[in-house]
């Protein structure tokens, strides 16, 4: 594959079937994470341009709803074909933009949309769209316009997981994407107006949190907010939805326990060390679901830390484009710092360092990386409780056995994901069924990406792919007959 360079400069929002000019005359810069040259730009929008947006959804709502189910089933179906076709150039944007190592922007960053569209012709099939229940007949109906924010870290998959089962459900969309990672957005939206759509179902919109986010959230045509991103965000969209009120769905952050149950052999425990590894981390830490804490019967602590020390050093980080890098730079030098920040705070805390830290990789003299680091740290301290959001896995040592272990597992504010190995299947599945999680890989189950997906607690609420992914962007009506 040898993609050509994609063009990172978008001067238009697509609005109502068109390519637009902005209401505002300010640019956003896009910077390459591992260059820190800026690349690109895009329209700093404004609360018109959303306005505009909004009632071009609510116009074609009534249209696009009333579309035949297996019409709108279609119209993914073209759109998971276009994003095929164009795979390189997704691929190349995820990787300039936010540093995603060429294979994870490949296989993850392009594959998952296509998945996510392309499933719709499955998953559609598994909804009720109507059952009798005695008199009445409970049927779906589009929850209406949706208005759908999403972040930086896997770019095209978090909008493609809204858009397709929305669309599919009959809703029509305004989506406003990351002003850090814009390229991707910018590419479904051509794929979706080459794929014929009626004008107004899909609108884009590019700006900041805090003008067109918050625009969205609030503007009266919006039925629907759909959010992905950091608690602290996903707390004022609540906030500001609940003002109309209007629902809101929200997929937030994490803080994710591997656990190692203590009848793990030796070479099962290696297995599950590396695996608990690398889910944490995968793009870069990046990640909402990432298991940035194994938890380690305190016995076994220090066979743990030899592993870990000699796997995390051979995750070495290096140019994203280069086919064996495994570890990109993170997005940002914001995040960059913050990541820094937590593994400063946690050595003054008392944690222990097995490998990284906070100085700059050998030999990558810019970019905005974090060397991969592990930490041993007991459980209640800031670092095993808060997200982090980088390539920084804590290692927490628990003495009493299955209870311990599932209360440290079960012990911060956050549900969204989680594993558990074990020697014993049955035990695992067992362990997993008490976890307050939203999925649990058990002994190294992969992750299905058309199973329901979302959290408990500060992980938020809702629930995307699969067949609740659409039901989410639903409302029941009865029929009293």
């Amino acid at each position: 594959m040898s993609p050509s360079e994609p063009q990172h400069n978008h001067d238009r929002i697509y609005v109502d079937g068109a390519w637009v000019d902005s209401t505002g005359d300010q640019l956003l810069p896009v910077t390459n994470p591992f260059t820190e040259e800026v690349i690109g730009a895009v329209p700093e929008g404004t609360p018109d341009d959303v306005d505009r947006a909004a009632r071009a959804a609510e116009r074609a709502l009534a249209e696009w709803a009333s579309t035949p189910l297996d019409d709108r089933i279609k119209a993914c179906t073209r759109i998971a074909e276009g994003l095929k076709a164009r795979t390189a150039e997704i691929a190349l944007a995820a990787s300039r933009e936010m540093g995603a190592p060429w294979e994870l922007a490949v296989m993850v960053q392009a594959g998952l949309p296509i998945i996510d569209f392309a499933s719709m012709a499955d998953v559609a099939d598994q909804v009720e769209w109507e059952r009798q229940a005695g008199n009445a007949l409970i049927t779906r109906q589009p929850a209406g316009v949706v208005g759908a924010i999403t972040p930086w870290n896997y770019p095209l998959h978090q909008i493609a997981a809204k858009v397709a089962p929305a669309l599919v459900a009959g809703c029509t969309i305004v989506l406003k994407p990351s002003e850090l990672v814009p390229g991707v957005a910018y590419l479904l939206a051509e794929i979706i107006d080459s794929a014929g759509m009626p004008p107004g179902v899909f609108n884009l919109v590019t700006g900041t949190g805090p003008v067109v986010g918050e625009a969205i959230v609030e503007h009266e045509s919006v039925d629907l907010v759909s959010f992905t991103g950091s608690t602290r965000a996903g707390r004022r969209v609540a906030e500001l939805a609940a003002a109309a009120p209007k629902r809101t769905a929200l997929e937030l952050g994490g803080k994710s326990a591997s656990v190692l149950l203590d009848d793990l052999s030796a070479g099962e425990l290696r297995t599950a060390v590396a695996g608990s590894l690398e889910g944490c981390l995968i793009n870069s830490g990046q990640t909402c679901s990432a298991t940035t804490r194994l938890l380690v019967p305190r016995h076994r602590l220090a066979e743990v830390e030899g592993i870990l020390e000699i796997a995390a050093r051979s995750a070495a980080p290096g140019d994203p484009m280069d086919p064996t890098t495994r570890q990109g730079p993170l997005v940002s030098k914001v995040q960059q710092e913050r990541v820094r920040a937590y593994i400063q705070g946690a050595l003054q805390e008392g944690a222990k360092l097995v490998t990284g830290g906070v100085h700059q990789p050998d030999g990558l003299p810019r970019g905005f990386f974090v060397r991969p680091t592990v930490l041993v740290a007991e459980a209640g301290t800031t670092i095993e409780q808060e997200e982090v959001f980088g390539p920084v896995l804590t290692v927490v040592p628990y003495d009493d056995g299955d209870e311990e272990a599932l209360r440290v597992a079960n012990g911060t504010p956050y549900g969204l994901s989680g594993a558990v190995w074990a020697g014993d299947h049955d035990r695992a599945v067992a362990f997993a069924r008490k976890m307050r999680t939203g999925q649990v890989s058990i002994n190294g189950g992969s992750f299905n990406p058309t199973a329901p997906f979302g959290g408990f607690g500060r992980s938020g609420y809702g629930r995307e792919l699969g067949r609740l992914g659409i039901e989410e962007f639903t409302n029941p009506t009865s029929l009293q007959l």
